[in-house]
């Protein structure tokens, strides 16, 4: 499906270098930002308090997350579980005070507004079990990338898996140095948006790379460069119509999901936009100077059946 069909191939690759220096300059702002703000990590993380408490009646989690934040509390997490009636409040760690002094005074804060809430269950996140999350996480995200460089080495050719994982990580590493620059707040639910960049990005990887590949295959009289800059220019209204949608479902968790998806959603947008851009700038460039050629896809072999004058005789992948 096509909105619209691009006659001449955009020469891409000719401002390849501009545009790669950009992503440098880019990531290595990010990575500056990592190593000297750091990120702000959540109660899952850091460790903290979990209370669920329950109201008689359906409550507004923006009037109780106002009521909390005025105890001193500003990283305060609160969102609806299960019902409108049940509410789930996470506190940070305060030193000096123990779980039950945060619960007891938090609840009877909420109990000054609405006498019917009522506590369901309280629980302490320690400060072990926030560092075993954050090493489950980044085995995770270690297991995901070596999952997407053998399944495209397999796929393809090892130079695509070298370039495409090079772009996801340029993707995860600039969604990490926003939320560092601007201390956004960085949850279990925000590195679930990243691992789900890395599949998203990966994807637009792949149906470039294989668009490059056919492109080796039916026109053997073009360099690697045209090869490439076509394969990129016939999939732009596909990428239109793709990421137009996705990106529309995402802002509407953005704009209408209220802080619980608020920050979730904004790593999908930063993930997805430039997802996009590296999987047509970076990746391929990145393929394109590895020194990716038509022998690396498509095997030749002797012409002993077909047409003689069809330009594709003999060619398999």
């Amino acid at each position: 499906m096509e909105f619209f069909k691009i006659r001449r191939d955009i020469p891409f690759m000719k401002n390849a270098l501009v545009f790669n220096v950009i992503s440098l300059v880019t990531f290595l702002a990010a990575v500056f930002f990592l190593t000297t703000k750091g990120l702000h990590l959540s109660v899952e993380f850091t460790g903290g308090t979990v209370m669920e408490v329950n109201y008689a009646q359906p409550v507004d989690v923006e009037t109780v997350r106002r009521e909390v934040a005025q105890l001193g509390y500003s990283d305060v997490q609160v969102q609806n579980f299960g019902t409108a009636r049940d509410v789930l409040i996470r506190l940070p760690a305060q030193k000096g005070v123990s779980s039950a002094q945060q619960s007891d005074r938090t609840l009877s804060a909420l109990k000054a507004v609405d006498p019917s809430v009522s506590l369901r269950r309280v629980e302490f996140v320690g400060p072990q079990v926030g560092e075993e999350l954050v090493s489950n996480g980044l085995k995770a995200l270690a297991m995901v990338v070596a999952g997407i460089m053998i399944y495209l080495a397999i796929r393809f050719e090892w130079k695509f898996a070298v370039a495409a994982i090079i772009a996801n990580l340029h993707d995860v590493v600039i969604i990490l140095g926003f939320f560092a620059f601007f201390q956004w707040e960085f949850s279990l639910a925000v590195l679930a948006a990243v691992l789900a960049v890395l599949g998203y990005s990966v994807n637009e990887s792949v149906v470039i790379f294989d668009r490059i590949r056919e492109n080796f295959r039916r026109y053997r009289k073009m360099s690697t460069v045209e090869t490439i800059d076509n394969a990129i220019t016939s999939t732009i209204s596909r990428t239109i119509i793709t990421h137009g949608c996705t990106q529309m479902m995402v802002l509407s968790m953005l704009l209408f999901g209220g802080a619980t998806l608020h920050y979730f959603a904004l790593a999908l947008t930063i993930g997805i936009l430039f997802g996009i851009y590296s999987s047509v700038f970076v990746a391929a460039a990145i393929a394109m100077w590895l020194g990716i050629k038509r022998e690396d896809l498509v095997k030749t072999q002797s012409r002993r059946e077909g047409d003689p004058n069809d330009p594709n005789a003999g060619a398999t992948v």
